[in-house]
């Protein structure tokens, strides 16, 4: 375990580097200036140039980089352009907000998509099958807004049981948790019920009926635990997608998280603010792959033979 932390930990190191090289390039290649956004229209080509100067634009781009590397290496993740205030005080005020909404969101979504793909498995070409595959395709091709508005439409404004935006109570966090959980339900339904009629026709839950096991028994015991591997690794990506922001669930509930941020930064051009909100989401990313990881061999203790 110890290896294995210490090999991921040089890989994580690496992603980080490439991800941090790759968006600095992508986001100076952009015809945009965030020197002349933040001078505005009606600024001299002097004044343009030393608000240019005086945020380093005006070096080499590996000079930039290189310093912006130094920087990150200290846990420094720059200071906004228009804000003028640090990226990590930034981010970490919207974090809590963020997590609330990625933990609720990720809830929702495994516990819609393992029940009804587990169902759709255990009723392999029936009707219930094909309704659960066809609701699973619109969930996953239906555009978030469309949910989202669907949502608030019905049961903020008509009903009244849920607050049509803000943050702060539980009652705020349902409907978002909800949109997302709907949208990324299908995904788990089909890969779950891929995952258990592959498992189920396996020759040790042949034994496992042959013994006399109830159905039930036989389904959670014995053939969940090996079918849940490959949604234990989609969790660790989904953990990356939502700690990014989920930007147009953010703004139809007026949700205070990351992706509201990123939103308002790729507005302003605001580099410092895109690349930390970015370097967040890989960072995201790579822990949750790595808890993945590690929770798989408890799954199935087959995998630490590996």
């Amino acid at each position: 375990m110890a290896r294995l932390l210490a090999k991921r930990l040089v890989q994580s190191c690496l992603i980080l580097i490439g991800v941090a090289a790759i968006t600095f390039v992508l986001l100076y290649a952009l015809p945009a200036d965030p020197a002349r956004m933040l001078a505005g229209r009606s600024a001299t080509a002097q004044t343009v140039e030393n608000i240019r100067r005086e945020l380093g634009l005006d070096q080499p781009l590996l000079t930039q980089f290189l310093h912006y590397l130094g920087n990150l290496l200290q846990g420094d993740l720059g200071r906004s352009y228009a804000q003028k205030t640090e990226v990590i005080t930034l981010i970490a005020a919207r974090l809590p907000a963020t997590l609330t909404l990625m933990a609720a969101g990720i809830t929702v979504e495994v516990l819609l998509g393992l029940t009804f793909g587990i169902i759709a498995a255990l009723n392999r070409g029936g009707a219930i099958d094909r309704f659960v595959m066809a609701s699973a395709f619109v969930g996953v091709s239906a555009p978030q807004f469309v949910v989202a508005l669907l949502l608030l439409y019905v049961f903020a404004a008509t009903l009244g049981w849920f607050p049509m935006s803000g943050y702060g109570t539980l009652a705020h966090v349902v409907l978002p948790a909800m949109t997302l959980g709907i949208l990324g339900a299908g995904w788990y339904a089909r890969m779950a019920r891929s995952a258990m009629i592959d498992v189920l026709n396996q020759d040790f839950i042949r034994t496992a009926r042959a013994k006399g096991l109830s159905g039930r028994r036989v389904v959670l015991r014995h053939a969940l635990p090996n079918a849940i591997l490959p949604v234990v690794a989609m969790i660790g990506i989904d953990i990356g997608q939502f700690m990014g922001g989920v930007v147009v669930v953010e703004a139809v509930y007026g949700w205070p998280g990351i992706g509201q941020l990123a939103w308002q930064a790729i507005q302003q051009v605001d580099i410092p603010i895109i690349m930390g909100v970015t370097l967040t989401s890989a960072f995201a990313i790579i822990v949750g792959n790595l808890i993945a990881d590690l929770i798989a061999p408890m799954i199935d203790p087959r995998i630490r033979s590996h």
